[in-house]
């Protein structure tokens, strides 16, 4: 390699917003290259979606089984944790990235190992493991796609209490008998119910506004929250963490607000995440490090002078947009199809974002929030209907409960906004997605025929209470 290297486009970052840009640009005949400093895959594929989905999975299974007359006799032993822990050994490749490069060779994709940072438009300076630099220039853009890292708070004690972040968790090699997890959004909920199924027999979550899962719809979060009640996992919410504390014995000690202790064996951080953008070189652009990238709807960094042919794009976590792995796939095909030359513009970041929270219940939701919708000065009509209430919930097994909701936009006639809950119902969110972001009329989706006995029936019930 020479000490200088030019591509067309060079992508900073190998997780999946930046592995599909990468793709995308390749395979559109550009020259690219692709710079990662720790694994080819990134965040979600060992520290996120595929290890913490894998080790929900076995909890979620028996607590199926035990809500089906009949099924429910079969469960008769525990989870076997070293086995489900072997399962998310594999689906991480046991943090061994080598068979993730196979795919960038096939496609073209040039793969620098190293830190990078811009010294300066179109111009990346790595740094690799034994500290030497390589410069790579861009002849058309460089694509940042870093994404974020877990916040620690600074509570006194807390760092030196060694407390885990998502990657702790995600990695952890035995079950701690007491966890204490300070966050009730999506992270903190669904992993202190995943350790709890796993084998724990005390889990505390601590969450300072007045429910869990606070971005969603309030009865999203009071809904599992009686779902964690039942299952033995404490819910504290309204509260502060004053500081923490590491004992001799090795336990810690977390303190609230007022005095009240709480004894655990480990911690849980999951308060949130910033930007990896400290050390990006931000400054040599006129950017501010530590900051989010903000981008405009064709991902093009904004808040500085590009010229008539911007250089410098923003994918994923890292422009702060929507913090999820398939809208970081989503926005680099926007990016890749726009530096190929086509008129792609982001229609889904900001205000048709899919999500779910893999607890049991799920929580499942896309657009505006009842509270969104009314600060934006919409007229609303909110329609719901008990999720459990369908033929489909009722031949899933006992006890299928949830809401399902939906934020109609009156004056357009179309739905801005839906949340569904109850165990397994994931899938009923992209029809709603489909409607949102299409604009589908509310009279157009009466002709759009659920089947029976399914539980997307809801959708029927839903359009039959809006008066359809």
């Amino acid at each position: 390699m020479s000490e200088v290297d030019s591509f067309d486009v060079i992508v900073i970052g190998a997780g999946p917003a930046g592995e599909n840009v990468a793709g995308r640009t390749a395979a559109g005949g550009l020259s690219t290259a692709v710079v990662e400093r720790e694994l080819i895959g990134g965040e979600c594929s060992y520290w996120g979606c595929i290890p913490s989905k894998t080790l929900i999975r076995p909890g979620d299974v028996i607590a199926a089984a035990k809500r089906v007359p009949g099924a429910d006799a079969a469960v008769t032993g525990r989870i076997d944790v070293q086995a489900a822990l072997a399962r998310r050994d594999y689906m991480t490749s046991s943090w061994d990235d080598s068979g993730q490069v196979p795919w960038l060779n096939d496609n073209g994709i040039a793969l620098v190992r190293g830190h990078a940072r811009l010294t300066g438009p179109r111009t990346v300076e790595v740094t690799d493991s034994q500290g030497a630099t390589r410069t790579l220039t861009a002849n058309r853009a460089v694509v940042l796609a870093t994404g974020t890292t877990a916040v620690i708070p600074p509570i006194p004690g807390l760092a030196e209490s060694d407390p885990w972040t998502n990657r702790g968790v995600t990695e952890m090699k035995d079950i701690p008998d007491r966890l204490v997890v300070i966050g009730g959004g999506f992270v903190g909920a669904e992993m202190a119910q995943a350790v709890r199924r796993l084998g724990a027999s005390e889990v505390t979550v601590l969450e300072g506004g007045p429910h869990l899962l606070s971005r969603e719809e309030p009865f999203a979060g009071e809904e599992v929250g009686k779902a964690f009640a039942e299952e033995g996992i404490s819910v504290r919410t309204g509260v502060k963490v004053s500081r923490a504390a590491k004992n001799e014995d090795g336990s810690v000690t977390v303190t609230l607000e007022g005095g009240d202790e709480i004894v655990a064996d480990q911690i849980l951080v999951a308060t949130g995440r910033k930007p990896h953008t400290d050390d990006l070189g931000l400054d040599t652009v006129g950017l501010t490090p530590g900051r989010p990238v903000e981008v405009d709807d064709q991902l093009r960094a904004t808040g500085i002078d590009q010229g008539s042919q911007p250089w410098l794009f923003a994918v994923g976590d890292v422009n702060g947009l929507a913090l999820l792995t398939h809208m970081g796939k989503y926005q680099a095909r926007i990016a890749g199809d726009v530096l190929l030359g086509k008129d792609a513009h982001d229609r889904s970041s900001r205000d048709v974002v899919p999500r779910v929270t893999f607890t049991d219940p799920q929580v499942c939701a896309v657009g505006l929030t009842e509270k969104q919708a009314r600060e934006r000065g919409l007229d609303i009509r909110v329609v719901s209907y008990p999720t459990g209430g369908v033929s489909g919930a009722y031949t899933s097994g006992d006890g299928i409960a949830g809401t399902s909701q939906i934020i109609v936009d009156t004056a357009r006639e179309v739905i801005v906004g839906a949340t569904f809950t109850g165990p397994e119902i994931s899938e009923l969110l992209h029809s709603a997605t489909i409607a949102i972001s299409a604009q589908v009329k509310m009279q157009d989706l009466w002709h759009a025929v659920p089947s029976f006995p399914t539980i997307s029936e809801v959708w029927l019930r839903l359009l039959e209470n809006y008066g359809l």
